[in-house]
């Protein structure tokens, strides 16, 4: 559900170049939007979502106050966010193939570890990041493999999710394809694949059943 980049210790992290005033990062700033947009979709659809669309647009904000502002808490904002709803989405999955609610606990508690890691140290919070995503789109895979009836939601979610990863990649800071000053940009093609891939997603979360291999 995340990227790990550079630590934005330098104006020109995730390629665009960053200026003055709210929107250091135009494309990026604005693209951030779109989570906010799919959590408020997914909340309006089904408020039994109210926590997963509440984590989801929370990663829009804490992108806004990453790419635009910049504050000195700009890091704890966008980590936190995306270490909570990796978590959250992975312990979903694992609830969902023991066939037992989620407990609160379980997705809580990486947060709580997390905090204090990315306040001192933002680069080893992209790691927490990045580990907690591969753990959750490796349950969710499963959770697909065990699910038929969710299959087709999952499936199509990740194939997005994976599509944005890869833009993402090749066009970041220092990548063959990443031009500082253009209005495409890729960690912004990210952004609105990921906030897509999330929405899509929602369907199959809080989903409880029997696993069948069928």
């Amino acid at each position: 559900l995340t990227q790990v980049n550079q630590a934005p210790t330098a104006p020109d992290f995730d390629c665009e170049r960053f200026g003055t005033g709210f929107l250091g990062q135009p494309v990026n700033t604005v693209s951030s939007l779109a989570f906010v947009a799919a959590g408020v979709a997914i909340i309006a659809r089904n408020p039994r979502h109210l926590v997963y669309g509440s984590l989801v647009a929370l990663n829009g904000a804490g992108s806004v106050a990453l790419h635009g502002p910049y504050p000195p808490w700009a890091d704890l904002a966008h980590d936190l966010p995306l270490v909570a709803l990796a978590a959250y989405v992975a312990m979903d999955a694992a609830a969902d193939l023991r066939g037992a609610p989620l407990s609160a606990a379980w997705w809580v508690m990486p947060v709580v570890v997390a905090a204090p890691v990315v306040a001192v140290a933002p680069e080893w919070g992209d790691l927490v990041q990045a580990g907690l995503a591969v753990v959750a789109v490796a349950l969710s895979l499963l959770r697909a493999r065990v699910r038929p009836a969710l299959r087709r939601t999952i499936l199509t979610s990740m194939a997005i999710l994976g599509i944005g990863a890869l833009v993402g990649t090749l066009t970041r800071s220092g990548a063959p394809l990443c031009r500082p000053d253009s209005v495409f940009q890729g960690h912004a093609v990210w952004h609105v694949l990921a906030a897509l891939a999330l929405w899509l997603l929602a369907p199959a979360v809080g989903s409880i059943g029997q696993p069948s291999r069928s």
